[in-house]
């Protein structure tokens, strides 16, 4: 598998003159934090389309994003929506090419930057993909079922977890943990139904969460033993899951209209009321979320320990899941808002990041 990540689709590296930060789009604030358009070409060119689904780094260095922008590279021509990878150091963009019509939903990047995971249609069914930075290659993993989605990685890209769906319609779907330096999957757990599952795998790949999305539980699963923990929430709880950091120590999901972060050794349980948890830091620490009271900022990053707020963002934004940095440094977002950099024209959805200092 190794080899052929390397052989498959080659990707395009821009080889025009690298940006100054005026031309990347970038701007310091009253915030105290530097605010950087991330979804602009590598001679810092902004995006002629929508770009979305931001995921970095656990060092803040590299950030994939898919986008319908057509000038972002070149040498491929556009025809679907793609993944894209900004290296912040080197202000460089690559496409990461993909066998497949539409990318769906949003990339995956390894904690390393290494590896960027996303799915695609292939006529009536979707497939899970792998891109690998280094050789700038993609292959498709192999699926559980007739179509696979929501991938997620380890740190390294060595572990992918994603779900296979049975049956035309699905009626059923299967959580599976793939090693594909040693060649070997494990099933996670297999449900009867296919509300979502949401899985979310630890940076060293020993651990899984995962929700059962018809009863409204979340899950742990511990490879070591081959069993599952739960429900974490307790039994008189909903709850839906958001993520698992990437050191394993935290679990965050949404019960009501509150967020609530798990210590997985103490199993004690950390209430962040009115909030809707949207992603953690790979180290447990620092929280994003969107505040249920929509008068205030749009995005907001906790320190869990300290109990203070830092604002990501005044304006329209939203964010996903592996959308910050270790020890919060870094939080990637998107909107449509036109006065977060100078130099905003391109009247569509672009992908930020917020730098803490």
């Amino acid at each position: 598998m190794r080899a052929a990540v390397s052989v498959v689709v080659a990707v395009c590296a821009v080889t025009a003159a690298l940006p100054t930060a005026a031309s990347a789009g970038s701007a310091s604030g009253a915030l105290g934090a530097g605010v950087e358009r991330v979804s602009v070409a590598s001679d810092g060119t902004q995006g002629d389309g929508a770009s979305v689904g931001g995921t970095i780094t656990s060092d803040g260095r590299r950030i994939a994003f898919s986008s319908v922008a057509r000038n972002l590279t070149t040498g491929f021509p556009m025809t679907y929506e793609s993944v894209f990878v900004r290296d912040r150091r080197t202000n460089t963009t690559l496409r990461m090419s993909t066998s497949a019509p539409p990318i769906q939903r949003r990339p995956v990047i390894s904690g390393d930057g290494e590896y960027i995971a996303h799915w695609g249609l292939i006529q009536r069914d979707t497939k899970t993909f792998l891109s690998q930075l280094k050789s700038q290659g993609t292959i498709g993993l192999n699926c559980p079922g007739l179509s696979c989605s929501q991938p997620s990685l380890s740190e390294d890209g060595r572990y992918v977890v994603q779900v296979g769906t049975s049956g035309r319609p699905a009626v059923r779907q299967r959580i599976e943990v793939q090693d594909w330096h040693a060649n070997t999957t494990r099933t996670v757990f297999e449900f009867d139904h296919t509300a979502p599952s949401l899985p979310s795998i630890s940076g060293d790949g020993r651990f899984v969460a995962y929700q059962d999305g018809q009863a409204q539980d979340v899950f742990v699963w511990d490879r070591t033993d081959d069993t599952s923990a739960g429900p974490i929430e307790g039994p008189a709880e909903e709850a839906t899951l958001v993520q698992l950091s990437r050191d394993g120590s935290k679990i965050v999901y949404l019960s009501g209209s509150d967020t609530h972060v798990q210590d997985e050794a103490s199993g004690t349980d950390q209430l962040v009321p009115d909030v809707r948890g949207l992603a953690i830091d790979p180290t447990g620490r620092y929280l994003l979320y969107a505040p249920q009271d929509t008068n205030g900022p749009s995005l907001v990053l906790r320190d869990l320990v300290t109990g203070t707020d830092e604002t990501v963002s005044e304006q329209p934004a939203s964010a996903g899941t592996d959308a910050v940095s270790t020890g919060g440094r870094d939080v990637v977002f998107h909107s449509s808002a036109d006065d977060l950099v100078p130099g905003d024209t391109n009247g569509t959805s672009d992908v930020f990041v917020r730098h803490f200092y």
